[in-house]
């Protein structure tokens, strides 16, 4: 049952990714958009932490953990966003919903996982508009852009003893970005502004490398160290451009006064490489804490225009605190000492810098996991409280609401049948 489950998920998964705007934020502008992967909603709901090898949960941060699965495992999430956008000047509302991550895992063996799956990775998707007045003129710029990266992904994991295990992922990133500027210069009749438009295409292969080692302290707690490696990657590119002189009717339509089409300007776009490491301590079905430290190399992407040079990037960091409690993982006459409790504090230095200030993100996160059977599936809550960016220099800051539900649902797959 669970299997034809697991079809019908898939193809819907497929459908909407395709369809669904990921992304309501201005710094979605630059380089590939917001890397909206975080995690599945159990990880998310410790602000991130993906330290823990997991029996029934598939943690796709570290594919060490993957030889960790005792069930065949399906997980799927998505998440409502509620974002609002403060300036100096005043204030909008924004909303996004979204599917964020479709996987599978099969314990092979006993030292022995495997698992694949598709997430968008990343998301573009944004409307900008300013007019300010230069040498007297009045100059009108206008930004769009919508799209973003998808990735599909197989890994294995492998206990190389009871303490270490070792594990690898191959993924092929895919996507389109759409962007499309206006602008009236200084000068020329606002009339006639200049509209370039962008479609690329982006596509090529990355890999992430992870390692996990448990130990007993006093043969009563578990210690849990983990690291991920993830290596520059490269993705090849091809950008259909479009620049015309238009002018709009009285409705907001364009119409096209003169233009030049330039296809198939082909280049390579590098993704980052990216480190972490994390440690904790716990007790194992009952309670867990734990700190993660991520650095990530700085973004050499750019921007999608030319005019556009008050924007560095530098090296992203982030700190992350969470950790679970669960009062009785057996408890039979009450459900809700079978709850999972969850909770997290992350700091992150996104890496991107406008006009001299560091864009900055930090959340506090809570989360419940709620036990649907006896092979330990069940259905994950998350809610994460956070703010990103500033208003100072003219930027936005971000204060966001997201509320993420997952499914963690298990089975017993290629059991020999002792009867025929």
């Amino acid at each position: 049952m669970i299997k034809r489950f697991i079809v019908s998920i898939c193809l819907l998964f497929s459908v909407v990714l395709f369809a669904q705007k990921n992304s309501a934020s201005p710094y979605s502008y630059y380089g590939i958009g917001d890397v909206t992967f975080k995690g599945t909603v159990e990880n998310r709901s410790m602000a991130g932490l993906g330290i823990i090898p997991d029996s029934v949960h598939i943690n796709l941060q570290n594919p060490a953990s993957y030889s960790s699965l005792v069930f065949t495992a399906l997980s799927i999430g998505g998440s409502t966003s509620s974002t609002t956008l403060k300036t100096s000047a005043g204030e909008d509302d924004a909303s996004r919903t979204t599917l964020d991550y479709l996987a599978v895992g099969v314990p092979v063996s006993d030292k022995f996982g495997v698992a694949v799956g598709l997430v968008p990775y990343s998301a573009v998707g944004y409307k900008v508009e300013s007019t300010t007045v230069e040498d007297g003129f009045e100059k009108f710029r206008q930004f769009e852009g919508d799209g973003g990266l998808n990735r599909v992904f197989a890994g294995v994991g492998y206990d190389v003893n009871s303490k270490l295990s070792i594990g690898a992922d191959v993924q092929y990133n895919f996507g389109n970005i759409e962007t499309k500027s206006i602008t009236g210069l200084p000068g020329i009749s606002l009339q006639y502004p200049t509209r370039e438009l962008n479609a690329a295409d982006y596509s090529g292969f990355s890999f992430n490398f992870g390692a996990t080692y448990q130990t007993k302290i006093k043969e009563k707690y578990d210690w849990y160290t983990s690291a991920t490696y993830t290596p520059q990657a490269n993705l090849s590119s091809t950008i259909d451009r479009n620049i015309a002189i238009v002018t709009f009717t009285n409705s907001g339509s364009e119409i096209i006064v003169d233009q030049i089409d330039i296809t198939g300007e082909d280049g390579d776009v590098k993704l980052p490489s990216k480190f972490s490491v994390g440690t904790g301590l716990g007790k194992k079905t009952r309670w867990f804490v734990g700190t993660e430290y991520t650095f990530q190399e700085s973004n050499e992407l750019g921007n999608r225009f030319d005019n556009v040079t008050n924007v560095e990037y530098e090296g992203s960091h982030k700190m992350a605190l969470g950790g679970y409690f669960t009062p009785q993982y057996r408890s039979y006459n009450s459900y809700f000492k079978r709850v999972t409790y969850r909770a997290g504090l992350r700091y992150e230095k996104t890496g991107l810098v406008i006009n001299g200030e560091s864009i900055n993100d930090y959340a506090l996160s809570l989360g419940f996991g709620f036990p649907v059977n006896y092979l330990s599936s069940n259905i994950n809550l998350g809610i994460e409280f956070g703010q990103r960016g500033t208003t100072s220099s003219g930027l936005v800051q971000e204060n966001y609401l997201n509320f993420s539900v997952g499914l963690s649902l298990n089975d017993r797959w290629f059991v020999k049948r002792r009867y025929n």
